[in-house]
């Protein structure tokens, strides 16, 4: 962590702790009462919701082994350590280690980590576009087909905002197209557009969109992209199966057993954009924080259970992974904090074998 993350750090720690003391003096926290929602849960619910996470990453991993298979072939499963590994760095030492997957790949086989970052940002958009497909329909048929009973507070907000997440799927997938077809025209014509204000930052957007269009080459069929998007679409269900299992497993509270689909993809948002500001320990409160007030006050759960569902959400799609990451990464000799940063500091150079390996590692 550099000094900046640090600073930020701190001083979100210091946030949270002054709104959490401000909370207790205005609206005393029943320690009793939380805890109670935990004795009450139900464990094999939450024990569903960790099995599809860890699910999700062997479809991570089989995704990852297809993108790069125009360049070499490796078995379906052989990046699977690479994922855990990766997922696990980020969940202990936050987004300074989103890099460690590429890294690691490219360590496993020998190729670029340019070309494994270009897979990661392909990876990411089909991420992206996947959460927004499968979230904008069902909010659309939570309030377009009333007999699912999928009800949500503020339909029409929730309807425009479907449509939003429709209209930038589309966005994005023509975006896609573009880069795939003509991918040095766009670079060329963003680099002068944005270059008019800035050529720094103007060729440095044509170099992310030229680094992407090398990342698309990994799909060269029809059928590639649409084997990718099946994959990215089942994992994004998981995923939301986990958070609708997790969050109905605390049968203590009316709101949360019976809450819909529609509401645990609302839920599943939220924690998304608050993950985005991911620092080391104060990222975990902070993303607690974010889906408890929207438990409370979008969907009126008492405080008690709304936190204690959000720091379970939080351990079972987020932390589970950490105690197999943390196995898996002593047998592959890998040092969490040492392939972060090393990591980090191999993204700015043109090929990995300008940056030293340590024997053993993945």
């Amino acid at each position: 962590m550099n000094k900046k993350q640090l600073i930020l750090g701190v001083i979100v720690l210091v946030a949270l702790v002054g709104l959490g003391v401000y909370g207790q003096h205005v609206h005393p926290f029943d320690f009793r009462a939380f805890g109670e929602q935990f004795k009450r849960a139900d464990w094999k619910l939450i024990g569903i919701g960790v099995a599809c996470i860890y699910v999700a990453y062997v479809f991570r991993a089989v995704r990852w082994a297809l993108l790069i298979r125009p360049n070499k072939k490796v078995g379906l499963f052989s990046l699977l350590g690479t994922q855990v590994i990766g997922f696990t760095g980020v969940a202990l030492i936050g987004r300074v280690a989103d890099l460690t997957r590429p890294y690691l790949v490219a360590k496993k086989t020998g190729l670029t980590i340019s070309s494994q970052i270009a897979v990661y940002i392909v990876e990411r958009l089909f991420d992206a576009g996947s959460m927004a497909l499968i979230f904008s329909s069902v909010i659309l048929l939570s309030t377009h087909v009333p007999s699912l009973n999928w009800t949500l507070p503020y339909p029409e907000v929730f309807t425009k905002v479907g449509y939003g997440g429709l209209a930038g799927t589309v966005a994005g997938a023509l975006f896609l197209v573009a880069i795939k077809v003509a991918g040095g025209v766009v670079a060329s014509f963003f680099e002068k557009t944005i270059g008019v204000l800035s050529k720094k930052l103007g060729a440095a957007f044509g170099d992310k969109i030229r680094s992407f269009r090398t990342g698309l080459d990994t799909l060269r069929t029809p059928a590639d992209f649409f084997l990718t998007l099946t994959l990215s679409l089942s994992m994004w269900a998981l995923i939301t199966v986990a958070y609708l299992a997790t969050v109905r497993a605390f049968v203590a509270s009316p709101h949360l057993a019976s809450m819909s689909i529609s509401q645990g993809m609302v839920l599943l948002a939220s924690s998304g954009v608050a993950s985005i500001m991911q620092l080391p320990i104060v990222g975990w409160f902070w993303q607690i924080g974010v889906v408890a007030e929207v438990l409370i006050n979008l969907f009126h759960v008492d405080p008690e259970s709304a936190t204690a569902c959000a720091a379970t959400l939080l351990l079972v799609t987020f932390l589970s992974i950490i105690p197999v990451g943390l196995i898996w990464s002593q047998i592959e000799h890998v040092s969490l904090r040492k392939v972060a940063h090393e990591s980090e500091e191999a993204g700015h150079v043109p090929d990995l074998n300008a940056v030293a390996e340590e024997p053993g590692e993945a």
